[in-house]
């Protein structure tokens, strides 16, 4: 933990690999070609650049056909702002940071009828592609970390549901399943309109794996998110490498704003 967040600070200390990071703050998923338009520099200096950033797991690739995407990825100045700033100045910091978002509502309004937010997050994990995709699709084993079953015959066009495990049978998400590819690629509706890939990779001798959740329909959504795909890797990685969850479920931690959704989902079907 510590040698990761020496190598966050590393990247954050120089002003262009900043530069970067609010370049995709502004318009997440560009190229490379994309990043190097405004600044004065060779390609490969920009390429290094964008290494230090991969390797400090703040910004994420996805492929789309030829293009290779890059992704800001919030968790590890997540992390900071816990270890660092939080508690030590949270009851101010919540105070500004209220006032922050009420005074750039309107801006953000305006962002989101322009474009709809993707969040992508990626974890490593020291197992199997089939192991993971395993763990993905078994309502077993995601009611075990998730807190939810997630239930489906896993083929495409089938619909698959986020099932409660308190014996109600309450589903807080019914959504489709897009494209199958086990033990490689799964694509699913998340209710309408948003859409999640996994992604499983083989890298070295563990796993890559790569959640793209796109078409949010709003910022909220995405803040909702942004707070629950963490959580639930975190719970998998666990268990993929200890064989037991977390001692405490992550979410835990978001409880008002997981049991505000689930509520949301009891007023809708009754």
């Amino acid at each position: 933990m510590a040698a990761d967040t020496d190598k966050v600070f590393k990247a954050l200390a120089d002003q262009t690999r900043r530069y970067l990071l609010d370049r995709l703050h502004e318009h997440n998923g560009q190229t490379l070609s994309e990043l190097c338009e405004h600044l004065d520099m060779a390609r490969q200096s920009v390429t290094q650049h964008v290494a230090l950033l991969e390797a400090a797991n703040l910004v994420s690739t996805v492929r789309r056909g030829r293009e290779k995407l890059h992704y800001l990825n919030p968790v590890p100045l997540h992390e900071i702002q816990e270890r660092w700033i939080d508690k030590f100045e949270r009851p101010r910091l919540r105070a500004l940071s209220a006032l922050k978002r009420r005074a750039e509502e309107h801006d953000m309004s305006d962002t989101l009828t322009t474009g709809t937010p993707t969040f992508v997050y990626v974890t490593y994990i020291q197992s199997t592609p089939e192991k993971v995709w395993h763990a993905l699709t078994d309502a077993d084993l995601t009611a075990e970390y998730w807190g939810h079953s997630n239930v489906s015959d896993w083929q495409a066009g089938s619909t698959w549901q986020h099932v409660r495990t308190d014996g109600s049978g309450v589903a807080d998400v019914t959504g489709t399943v897009v494209e199958t590819v086990p033990p490689k690629r799964l694509v699913i509706t998340f209710g309408e309109p948003s859409q999640v890939t996994f992604e499983i990779e083989p890298y070295g001798e563990i796993v890559r794996l790569t959640v793209t959740h796109e078409n949010l329909a709003t910022r909220d959504d995405y803040d909702q998110i942004s707070l629950g795909w963490p959580a639930v890797m975190a719970n998998l990685k666990s268990l993929l490498e200890t064989g037991h969850v977390l001692p405490q479920a992550p979410w835990e931690m978001h409880a008002e704003c997981r049991a505000e959704q689930m509520a949301k989902n009891d007023r809708q079907g009754s």
